[in-house]
């Protein structure tokens, strides 16, 4: 017998009840801060996977990051495919004056594997639009693997993941509100790589295509300000 869908509804409503009783009244300042406006400083885009969350892995408050979520982090290029994510993009940068746009992959990615066999017309039958929308991450698939979709194993997704998020980054140069901010030194892009395991987090240097670990990273921004 497959599950009931009122369970987990339940559990929701009963998560909701829990933030109502106990969570809400600690932060009650917090929110009715935010009630009118929102400040937020970043706009973090990443994968819809349910194992990801940001504000837990940045260990932010509600109302510091401008959130946008998609299977397989993917930013279109402008123009190619308007819609949520550009406007997004537009609002967080033009109107919320966000100062960094981090894109962040994960290891795992059920995105980053389906990309693998993009080719395959059988895994994708029933999917036509998931198979549309990793089409703006075509471009990683080529950079990173020279292997056989059967031959694939972690490390390949993860190197797919890493290429992506680069690629993602390129596109993200591409809205006219990144370049514009970007050339006015209004803002800055990194790309971050999250290992779900060990919940490490990798920093990709978009300029040397080399990684880093988050306390080189901090060492290098630290150092730009001193």
């Amino acid at each position: 017998m497959a599950p009931d869908p009122n369970e987990s509804m339940i559990e929701l409503l009963e998560g909701v009840q829990k933030f109502d009783r106990e969570i809400y009244p600690s932060h009650q300042e917090l929110f009715e801060s935010l009630a009118e406006s929102q400040f937020p400083k970043t706009l973090f885009i990443t994968c819809s996977d349910s194992r990801i969350d940001p504000s837990l892995i940045t260990q932010t408050e509600p109302g510091e990051l401008f959130i946008v979520r998609n299977v397989g982090n993917i930013v279109p290029p402008y123009g190619e495919m308007l819609g949520g994510v550009s406007s997004a993009i537009e609002y967080a940068v033009l109107a919320l004056g966000v100062r960094n746009v981090v894109v962040c992959g994960h290891s795992n990615c059920g995105a980053m594997n389906a990309l693998l066999h993009i080719d395959d017309d059988t895994k994708f039958q029933n999917m036509p639009t998931v198979r549309r929308w990793l089409g703006s991450a075509q471009a990683a698939r080529a950079a990173a693997i020279a292997l056989k979709a059967e031959d694939a194993g972690p490390a390949t997704i993860r190197a797919l993941a890493e290429q992506n998020i680069f690629l993602q980054l390129t596109h993200l140069r591409t809205h006219p509100a990144v370049a514009g901010a970007i050339a006015q030194g209004k803002l800055a892009l990194s790309g971050w790589f999250y290992d779900i395991a060990n919940g490490k987090v990798i920093v990709l240097d978009d300029q040397t295509r080399k990684t880093q670990s988050v306390g080189e990273a901090l060492a290098s921004l630290r150092a730009s300000l001193a």
